[in-house]
């Protein structure tokens, strides 16, 4: 028996992978995280699965799920929206099984940053312009930041950021990210509910987007891009597929 993790994708249900819709269609138990799933994807299991939603359960309820999927010899697919990697509380997870002796996989998903940078038709690393992207958020009061890891320390090296779980504190978000550099015409964009029917994208800077997530009552399920990639123009081909390369190739 075995837990398959995996990454569900950022809402729609035909962007989980090949492997992840596989699995999906064979496990007799899925747990799912009901808020940001959509009942599509949850279609894809087998008519007499277990179908559990883990919204209102605690850690404690989920791993007793597991187990008792464990004790019964059946596989279980433990779906996470976008990818188990980011902010999916997988660790804890993993620690109980590893506890208790269950085996686990972890399949991977398209991650809710990837949709969005998809819906806004950007790339989010452009040659001469930024080629590292921070992908963060920021302290809650169930989740603090650990030292270092505050927006005006991460906006001092000038690079794409990308902050999920975050889009309630965009008033105080845009003063962190000016202390630390960026200037109030720096590009910032939102993608709310990526893939899903109901997206919704806004464009502008950091000295207007808050006001206009606020106009479009955008309080969760959304992800903040900052950086001059969202608005680069004129930037220099990458060398990948230069003449320059195939010469020097030929040589």
């Amino acid at each position: 028996m075995t837990v398959y993790f995996i990454g569900a994708g950022p809402g729609a249900a035909d962007l989980i992978t090949v492997r992840g819709q596989r699995l999906l269609n064979r496990c007799q138990v899925c747990l799912y995280a009901g808020s940001i799933m959509p009942d599509d994807l949850l279609a894809h299991c087998p008519p007499d699965a277990t179908i559990i939603d883990t919204g209102p359960l605690t850690l404690d309820a989920i791993i007793n799920k597991l187990a008792g999927a464990h004790a019964a010899g059946l596989d279980v697919a433990r779906l996470h929206s976008g990818d188990p990697s980011l902010y999916s509380a997988l660790a804890e997870q993993c620690r109980r099984l590893d506890g208790l002796g269950i085996d686990y996989e972890i399949v991977p998903g398209v991650p809710a940053f990837a949709a969005a940078a998809a819906a806004l038709g950007r790339e989010l690393t452009v040659p001469g312009v930024a080629q590292t992207v921070t992908l963060t958020r920021v302290s809650t009061l169930s989740t603090p930041m650990p030292p270092g890891e505050d927006l005006t320390t991460l906006a001092q090296a000038g690079a794409t950021v990308v902050l999920h779980l975050a889009a309630a504190q965009i008033d105080a978000i845009v003063p962190e990210l000016l202390a630390g550099g960026y200037r109030p015409e720096t590009p910032a964009a939102v993608v709310a509910f990526a893939s899903w029917p109901e997206q919704t994208v806004l464009r502008g800077t950091l000295a207007d987007i808050g006001a206009q997530m606020h106009d479009a009552n955008i309080t969760k399920t959304a992800v903040i891009v900052v950086g001059d990639v969202l608005a680069a123009t004129g930037f220099t081909d990458s060398y990948l597929y230069s003449v320059a390369r195939r010469t020097r190739g030929a040589h």
